[in-house]
């Protein structure tokens, strides 16, 4: 009788103690995701890239929390910034940031490949751009998952609605228009996947899609182009004449100059449309040189600097000072533009950059969205951009922050 007792009261405190440990094992497992993040210490000393990113991970623990994301969604912005992790991850290969990107796209992608959210028949071209994370990830791991949703993706591409002349619309539901954001959306990737998988066999094609924006949005007067045209000229805010939106928003341009240098990666020297792409990249540039700013930055609405309402902005800022420097130390461009995103970059972390006592980093001044048509109704006149919300460490400034960072070597 003895014995028994003492085997059920060894019994009760094993229970006791699995119980315990059990219990101990689930609290704690949230307290190593909030400890991870505090255990983040950003230097003074570090780069700038290094203390963007850093800040990013501190305050967004998971990579689809990017833009307070209160859910995974396959989006373009998480493309933009973790395309600059990977660029980061070249210069500094911290595991950190691999695993960062890597969190991204397997929450996204299912074991055979379907991305999670996406929706192929809305052929919206921004939904493109998240795509250029696979090609690592599929080289370095050789999982299939990647590789499917690639293929689907550039199957997007192919039945993507177009203009008359082989323009891909900027969505399904914003007919016959092309916008210079979606050059950047799609044509990078495009350029990648043809070269990787096919030979280069679409490079053409690629370079159709500059050559219609080129042709069509470019203003004789300034050589900056307009955000959007309308093949058709029905839409309200377009030009009767030239199918135009009004005015000139940095952001869009940046976009553009963004997809020149990147899908230039891919054209190799003797293809016959890389002269014609460098030459775009080089009239762009220099009609955005114009106006930058004693500052260093441009405003949110390019050519009207002095205007009630305009401010200094930071996304189109960025995206400039990474293009110029790009294409300069890639010879597309005069050595003089790196001068001059060296000016950028220090506009932006002088005018528009504060240091928190953490050492985590916030870009202010920073356009938080806009675009042309739809519901409500944006017009694309100048009010209509200067009014638009702002929104510190938007994605659509930290990305580029980061690359300008990475080609400045700041």
């Amino acid at each position: 009788m003895l014995i028994r007792k003492q085997n059920l009261f060894k019994t009760a405190i094993l229970f006791a103690s699995v119980t315990l440990f059990s219990c101990k094992t689930v609290a704690q497992e949230p307290a190593k995701k909030v400890e991870s993040q505090n255990q983040i210490v950003i230097s003074k000393n570090a780069k700038w890239s290094d203390k963007m990113a850093l800040t990013l991970m501190k305050r967004h623990p998971e990579s689809y929390m990017i833009d307070n994301a209160k859910a995974p969604k396959w989006d373009y912005v998480h493309g933009l910034v973790l395309h600059s992790f990977e660029e980061l991850y070249k210069k500094n290969a911290d595991p950190r940031y691999n695993a960062y990107i890597k969190g991204y796209t397997d929450h996204l992608i299912e074991k055979d490949g379907t991305i999670k959210t996406y929706e192929l028949e809305k052929y919206n071209i921004d939904m493109i751009v998240s795509g250029r994370l696979l090609f690592n990830l599929y080289e370095t791991t050789k999982d299939n998952k990647y590789l499917v949703a690639m293929q689907t993706l550039k199957k997007q591409l192919e039945g993507q609605p177009r203009t008359s002349t082989g323009g891909f619309w900027h969505k399904q539901i914003y007919t016959n228009q092309m916008w210079l954001d979606g050059l950047y959306m799609g044509e990078p990737f495009y350029a990648q996947y043809t070269v990787t998988f096919e030979n280069g066999k679409n490079l053409n094609d690629v370079a159709k899609q500059f050559e219609e924006i080129q042709l069509h949005a470019t203003d004789p007067k300034t050589g900056l182009l307009y955000h959007g045209w309308d093949e058709k000229k029905l839409m309200p805010w377009a030009n009767k004449e030239t199918g135009n939106s009004p005015n000139f928003w940095s952001r869009a341009l940046g976009w553009y100059a963004m997809a020149l240098v990147d899908a230039l990666d891919y054209f190799p020297k003797d293809h016959p449309k890389q002269k014609e792409l460098v030459g775009y990249l080089n009239n762009v540039c220099a009609s955005l040189a114009k106006f930058q700013d004693k500052s260093g930055l441009w405003y949110q609405v390019t050519d009207k600097g002095g205007k009630e309402g305009n401010y200094l902005e930071g996304s189109g800022s960025s995206m400039f000072a990474y293009a110029f420097a790009k294409g300069a130390n890639k010879g597309y461009l005069p050595a003089k533009y790196k001068k001059l995103a060296n000016k950028a970059f220090d506009g932006l972390t002088t005018k528009l950059m504060k240091v928190d006592a953490d050492g985590t980093i916030t870009m202010t001044d920073i356009c938080a969205v806009a675009g042309l048509g739809g519901t409500p109704y944006r017009d694309g006149s100048y009010e209509y951009y200067v009014n638009e919300k702002k929104k510190d460490n938007d994605p659509k400034a930290t990305g580029p922050f980061i690359l300008a960072a990475l080609e400045l070597n700041r």
